[in-house]
């Protein structure tokens, strides 16, 4: 399987994860897995892994995402948008086998294709910033001050 098929699988975990407590997720997990048509171990193992790992880290996630963010809290944003967003994060911060490049083309497109109208620019925006954190990790405020110089 490809890393896209892969990312988007993640990432539908991770928004499905967002509807069920935490004590129901393995199982919720096997019930996903099980529908996947000739998924190696290795695929699952990956699956599995990445998503544990995201999820580790969601404190530290969500702190980002809400202070890179103008208005939009993660209590406030579209479910797919937020999963889409945290895989990214995840990516963007702990994964240093992703590109950044990568890890937001692939956020971006995921939330054209399953969020809203303006999921695309919305997840573009504010990985950006992120990016723009990694690069030169400078407060959000000074990220907009040096870019509108």
């Amino acid at each position: 399987m490809r890393r896209s098929e892969l990312r988007e699988h993640i990432f539908k975990l991770l928004f499905i994860s967002e509807f069920n407590p935490s004590r129901e997720m393995p199982s919720q997990l096997d019930l996903y897995l099980e529908d996947i048509p000739d998924l190696s171990e290795k695929d699952r193992d990956y699956m599995v892994g990445k998503f544990s790992k995201v999820r580790e880290n969601l404190t530290d996630i969500d702190a980002l995402l809400n202070e890179v963010s103008r208005g939009w809290k993660t209590r406030r944003m579209n479910r797919v948008d937020l999963a889409a967003l945290r895989l990214a994060v995840y990516e963007v911060r702990y994964d240093e086998d992703v590109p950044t490049g990568v890890a937001i083309n692939e956020a971006v497109e995921l939330s054209k294709r399953y969020g809203g109208d303006d999921s695309g620019s919305f997840v573009n925006g504010i990985l950006g910033r992120v990016a723009r954190m990694k690069d030169a990790p400078e407060s959000p405020e000074e990220a907009d001050k040096n870019e509108s110089e």
